[in-house]
């Protein structure tokens, strides 16, 4: 087994045919989030990334606005059994205490707002996207392809989502890939807001999927200007995109796309 993907013995079926092999599957493992010694929020995620994966949901859930918000990351000891890798405990700088947060039990990787407490919880707190970024269209419709090359536990288990950023000439910056896609997204986050790269106002996100509300919201916050994908947007997705001037783009292929707001940045 390796740390994102594991072998199953399974029986396919093909026509007639019935055999017994070995498939490979990706991981879904439990991560336990700690502020200090306490316990603070469940994510399930593909392991991996896991340091980009917390200050990445921090940051986009508002808990943290930079960086140095973090004094430490640590793996805790004297841990055992399932909690043997699975557990991060986070250490703010001293005097930050964070906004009240309600969610308090554990996210699933098919849902980025599961466990908010009110719908007042999921209002957006960023600014609005003033970027100046024009992308050609025929570099975005090269940006999946580019984004495919890049997802190496999905060629092997076909199991997982993925999220790139790209400079306005297509090339790559950063992917990362996760069974929850917007676990995927917050990796991203974390990342730059770990390289000093946020706001993110001169990159275009790309990813696998469809795009959801708490898709746009994370890259609202990261203050990316343009967000593409492969499958369709959700209403509350554009929604949100229009209403922050974030160019958002679905249906994205090698000879379509879908342009649904802010327009005049595809050129």
């Amino acid at each position: 087994m390796s740390e994102r993907s594991s072998d199953s013995e399974v029986m396919r079926l093909s026509g007639d045919q019935v055999e017994l092999v070995r498939d490979r599957v990706a991981v879904e493992a439990p991560l336990e989030l700690r502020l200090g010694a306490r316990p603070f929020t469940v994510l399930m995620r593909t392991p991996g990334d896991d340091e980009d994966l917390a200050r990445g949901f921090l940051f986009t859930e508002g808990l943290i606005a930079r960086a140095d918000d973090i004094a430490g990351l640590s793996r805790p000891e004297g841990l055992s059994g399932d909690e043997v890798g699975n557990v991060l405990a986070v250490e703010l700088r001293p005097g930050l205490v964070p906004p009240p947060y309600e969610r308090v039990f554990y996210s699933s990787s098919s849902c980025g707002v599961c466990g908010k407490a009110s719908i007042a919880q999921l209002a957006v707190h960023a600014a609005p996207i003033e970027s100046r970024l024009t992308v050609k269209h025929r570099v975005l419709s090269a940006l999946p392809e580019k984004l495919r090359a890049t997802q190496r536990v999905f060629a092997e288990t076909g199991g997982l989502h993925a999220a790139a950023l790209f400079s306005p000439d297509g090339r790559l910056t950063a992917a990362r890939e996760d069974v929850g896609r917007h676990n995927a997204v917050d990796k991203l986050a974390g990342w730059a807001l770990a390289a000093g790269r946020l706001p993110l106002a001169e990159q275009v996100m790309l990813v696998s999927g469809r795009i959801g509300y708490e898709i746009v919201q994370k890259a609202l916050v990261a203050g990316v200007p343009i967000i593409a994908a492969v499958g369709a947007p959700s209403s509350l997705a554009l929604e949100l995109a229009a209403q922050f001037g974030l160019t958002l783009v679905g249906f994205l292929r090698d000879d379509a796309m879908n342009v649904y707001t802010v327009n005049q940045r595809i050129v």
